[in-house]
């Protein structure tokens, strides 16, 4: 923060220029504003003081110092001091200051201030006479400081509040520097709604959509990987048999897997990378089962179906990825070779006989979690992430259930509460 604000290119410089600027500019008003204040007050004092020396003046050259005049002093709160002594020490007072004085013929008037207390001293050739002023003087010069103090608060508060609007953007800031390095695991998201803070949320949301992206991308590589690689297998071992009608048509089905998985690899990349809009139709299920056993390519013994023939509404291409991943593992990971396909009222279930799953099944929905088997540890553990995908986009649920020595996953369409 504090380079931005030695940087004359920054915002934050700019700012903080511009407040600094307005707090002088309001420190030259208020001293302007309280000398000429003080400047104000002195003269209205003053004038008092002399409208009062010259009542004096006029009363004690006619009636001397009555009783009538004290009277009238002490209600506009003037006294005369008639203590000789008191007079004495007035005068021999260090503190006592003189203010002003100004003589006409033959009557010397004294402006003098002692402690904060002002007294006026009247010199005539039949008097001398020591006024003392009991006005509590009122000093606006207090409220202006009073006031000056509150505007700076106000604005050195504000700054600080302005310069932490701001903070976001130099988070912002820093963290587009990992981004640009493609290092999407970025946090600038904040719960204010001011318009930085709205841009930081909108940038945070870019970046975990863009790390989902890429997240997405090396499944489906990885996915790739392990899905062509049977196929493969396959082919390189047909092409070294003598070139048969058996051996030509299981060559021909090795390409038609291939051409099916490019299609397979588009549309998941596309589920996973994207917001995919389902093309949904009523499908047999049994229609969906032979399209699955197809492109798995697995033996006709493999997969054993028990089911009733119901109607299904679903995207075919996408649920047909679903139901190929759930009996190749069925088939994979089963003690013999084989998967059951059941249905109960509108569930869909895949039976093996098999060990019970280590972790909960909500573990083996995240991308790469592999168990601790070595059947596990050969496969890239992207099988169940990718059905959970499939299945949440049509609305569908997956539980899991293992009684007897069975393992028991069950499809079916979620409840609306």
């Amino acid at each position: 923060m504090t380079n931005s604000i030695f940087n004359k290119d920054s915002i934050f410089f700019t700012i903080t220029v511009t407040f600094l600027v307005s707090i002088i500019l309001i420190m030259i008003s208020f001293s302007v504003l309280y000398k000429s204040n003080e400047k104000r007050e002195s003269q209205f004092n003053f004038k008092r003081d002399i409208d009062v020396s010259k009542m004096v003046i006029h009363e004690t050259r006619h009636n001397g110092i009555s009783k009538e005049l004290k009277e009238h002093l002490h209600e506009i709160n003037f006294s005369i001091i008639d203590d000789y002594t008191k007079i004495n020490t007035i005068f021999k007072n260090k503190n006592l200051r003189l203010i002003k004085s100004f003589q006409k013929r033959m009557i010397n008037i004294q402006h003098l201030e002692l402690n904060g207390k002002s007294l006026i001293y009247i010199n005539t050739p039949k008097h001398n006479i020591l006024i003392e002023n009991n006005n509590e003087n009122v000093h606006h010069q207090y409220t202006l400081l009073i006031i000056f103090v509150i505007v700076l608060s106000i604005f050195i508060i504000l700054y600080f509040i302005t310069i932490n609007k701001l903070k976001p953007l130099k988070i912002l800031k820093n963290q587009m520097k990992d981004f640009a390095n493609e290092r999407f695991d970025l946090d600038c998201a904040t719960t204010k709604q001011d318009e930085i803070s709205q841009l930081a949320n909108e940038f945070d949301k870019t970046a975990k959509k863009l790390k989902m992206i890429k997240e997405s991308r090396n499944i489906f590589i990885r996915n790739i990987m392990h899905e062509l690689k049977t196929p493969i297998t396959k082919g390189k071992i047909l092409a070294q048999l003598p070139q048969t009608k058996d051996n030509n048509d299981t060559m021909q089905k090795v390409f038609y897997r291939l051409e099916s998985l490019i299609s397979e690899f588009n549309t998941i990349e596309e589920l996973l990378s994207t917001i995919k809009i389902l093309n949904t139709k009523d499908y047999n299920l049994t229609d969906i089962i032979d399209n699955s056993i197809d492109i798995l390519m697995c033996e006709e013994d493999e997969v054993i179906c028990e089911f009733d023939n119901i109607k299904v509404n679903i995207d075919f291409k996408l649920f047909s990825i679903a139901i190929k991943n759930l009996l190749d593992n069925g088939i994979k990971y089963s003690t013999n070779k084989q998967v059951i396909v059941k249905t109960n009222n509108n569930s869909l279930i895949f039976e093996n006989i098999g060990e019970k799953l280590v972790y909960p099944i909500e573990n083996y929905f995240e991308p790469f979690f592999k168990g601790d088997d070595v059947k596990s540890n050969q496969s890239f553990g992207l099988g169940l992430y990718i059905i959970k995908h499939i299945l949440d986009a049509h609305n569908y649920s997956i539980n899991y259930i293992y009684e007897n020595g069975i393992n028991r996953f069950i499809v079916e369409e979620k409840t609306n509460k």
